[in-house]
């Protein structure tokens, strides 16, 4: 990921989002204009801002056109005709997501809009996006990424229309799809189109999906899935689509997929490879500013939550059911060196505004820094969704010595007062990592460490790919154990899901008394929403868990989802009617006693 420019280097600007800055750099075309749902915050941890600043390293001219007024054609010509392509995204969420609570009900906030505003951004962005740009400029192409666009590329379950919907790329109508981290196959596009391929005819590109009338010959092999209407019409299709798709997200041994949609295919080409630590060094050294673009007044919320984390790695090996990120990220982990996160942080410290916190050092699993797997070969070819579920794979490498090294070594730098690890650990990783443990309860945790057990009630975790009752209390008697050994006062602060597949109000019941017996008490739970793409999902709308075949209790009512919620909220006195209700409503009446005792928090 070599970066084009050299010579005398000037300082950053903001990449234009008007004629009239673009007119000041003296650009009288762009090369690729993106289109974002989100404001625009010249931040890494903002998916559209880095592409865009990685595309202009390469020596684009590349302007952001950012949650433009769908109603019209006009702003998405603000910044003119690219020579290359838009680039369109909903944004760090999918616009359902970000639009709707869990009970379908409207979202009032955005915290990705200034003012934390709803209605930045319509519904389906990607969908009203590329049918504005085709209005404007019928004959440039659409490329399509992102989130919203990566889980939703194939035939998929919506919660929101309670239906299967075919793949957004086609009703979209857009000219490429770019899935899960974009860097590299947009700037091999990129270069495609420079040397004068044409847009139409680029079709093998790593990391792509488009549209045809026909199947491609593949050498490699192809998986044609079952199609948009046999997936729609049949649960048990649905299921067994999913499955056959699950095992096609290794890099390494993943073949060209298809599906049809009535006279079309969905082509999609296996992932694109992992970045090198170098090539990812590289990204997060390009010249962010780490502040929102000056044209907005009021606060973002999502960055003044982001601005002073540091991203040390991509990639998820849990396999969590609910979860998008290894459907996004990819399953490998991709760790930056460590020099390259000092210099980072480093730079964070030169801003007037860094006050010397450092809000999370991390990634979507903090302890997952510097791990891989210890097979190159056996991983290459692996199937698994988990290097961790049910058991962790034996060619797993934990060793924690990078991990813990990097904690260490970045507390101690000029400038750095403190430097919290918020971004969540797995507690199951940590039963090997004792380094990482030790420097992390000595030095990152400000009295309350935030971890993710959803459930505790073993056949509910075997739905959600997490570790059981036995493996959490083992790390909170080590946390607690280590607190006390540095002479600190700390305490666990769990987050769970309620409704999720495989959970009864029963298993919720328990769940609360256990709670109860230790001391603990949730100040958030989070409903389960079928976000696109994942496992979860599917269980959700099939009833079957595809990868056993197995039957799946689902909660589907929004009241019995509200009396679960309450649940785990039993010791707010506005929910102990509705706890009162569950109770009786499974027979376990009983139970409000203890439930309700009154008992000290520890």
């Amino acid at each position: 990921m070599k970066q084009a420019r050299s010579g005398k280097q000037h300082p950053p600007k903001f990449l234009p989002m008007t004629k009239s800055e673009a007119d000041a750099r003296g650009w009288r075309e762009l090369d690729v204009i993106f289109v974002s749902g989100d404001a625009y915050v010249d931040h890494p941890a903002f998916g559209v801002p880095l592409l865009a600043r990685l595309l202009e390293s390469a020596g684009l001219k590349v302007g952001i056109i950012a949650q433009p007024d769908w109603r019209s054609k006009e702003p998405f010509m603000e910044l003119g005709r690219p020579r290359l392509f838009f680039a369109v995204a909903a944004g760090a969420m999918d616009s359902m997501v970000a639009h709707y609570t869990p009970a379908r009900k409207l979202r009032r906030d955005d915290a990705y809009t200034p003012g934390n505003r709803h209605g930045a951004r319509p519904n389906r962005a990607t969908i009203v996006y590329t049918s504005r740009l085709k209005e404007a400029y019928r004959d440039v192409p659409v490329v399509i990424g992102g989130i919203e666009a990566s889980l939703r590329r194939f035939a998929h379950y919506d919660f929101w229309e309670d239906k299967v919907r075919r793949s957004a790329l086609l009703d979209a109508k857009a000219d490429l799809l770019v899935y899960g981290m974009g860097e590299s196959p947009l700037l091999e596009l990129v270069k495609r189109l420079q040397s004068g391929e044409p847009f139409a005819s680029i079709r093998d590109i790593r990391g792509t999906a488009y549209a045809s009338s026909s199947l491609p010959d593949s050498a490699d092999g192809l998986l044609e899935l079952p199609s948009f209407e046999e997936a729609a019409a049949d649960k048990k299709v649905y299921a067994e689509s999913f499955r056959l798709l699950s095992g096609e997200q290794n890099p390494g041994c993943a073949r060209v997929v298809a599906q049809r949609h009535a006279e079309r295919y969905l082509v999609c080409n296996p992932p694109a490879q992992p970045l090198s630590e170098k090539a990812l060094d590289a990204v997060y050294a390009l010249p962010f500013l780490k502040a929102p673009h000056p044209g907005y007044k009021e606060a973002i919320p999502a960055y003044e939550q982001i601005r002073s984390s540091i991203t040390t790695h991509r990639g998820c090996f849990g396999g969590c059911a609910f979860c998008a990120i290894t459907h996004h990220q990819g399953k490998t982990i991709q760790s930056r060196s460590e020099d390259s996160v000092f210099q980072e942080l480093e730079r964070l410290s030169a801003f007037s505004w860094f006050r010397g916190s450092v809000s999370d050092l991390g990634g979507p699993t903090a302890n997952m820094f510097g791990l891989s797997c210890g097979d190159p070969v056996a991983g290459s070819g692996c199937r698994r969704g988990s290097c961790l579920f049910p058991n962790p794979c034996a060619n797993l490498v934990t060793d924690d010595a990078r991990s813990a090294r990097l904690l260490a070594g970045a507390r101690k730098l000029s400038g750095i007062k403190h430097i919290a690890v918020s971004s969540g650990v797995r507690y199951d990783l940590l039963e090997r990592q004792p380094r990482y443990l030790r420097e992390l309860v000595g030095h990152h945790v400000g009295g309350l460490l935030k971890v993710a057990p959803e459930h505790l009630t073993d056949h509910v975790t075997q739905v959600m790919r997490k570790p059981g009752r036995a493996c959490f209390e083992r790390f909170r008697d080590a946390f607690l154990k280590e607190s006390c050994r540095v002479g600190k006062k700390q305490h666990i602060v769990p987050y769970f899901i309620s409704g999720h597949p495989g959970c009864t109000l029963a298993d919720m019941v328990d769940l609360a008394l256990m709670l109860k017996r230790w001391g603990m008490q949730v100040e958030q739970v989070q409903d389960f929403t079928p976000t696109p793409g994942t496992l979860a999902t599917c269980i959700y709308h099939t009833g079957i868990d595809p990868l056993t075949g197995d039957s799946v209790y689902v909660p589907r009512s929004d009241r019995e989802k509200g009396l679960q919620k309450s649940l785990l909220l039993y010791h707010l006195p506005q929910e102990r009617k509705n706890c009162l209700l569950a109770l009786k409503e499974c027979g376990r009446e009983a139970a409000a006693a203890e439930l309700f005792a009154a008992t000290p928090r520890r």
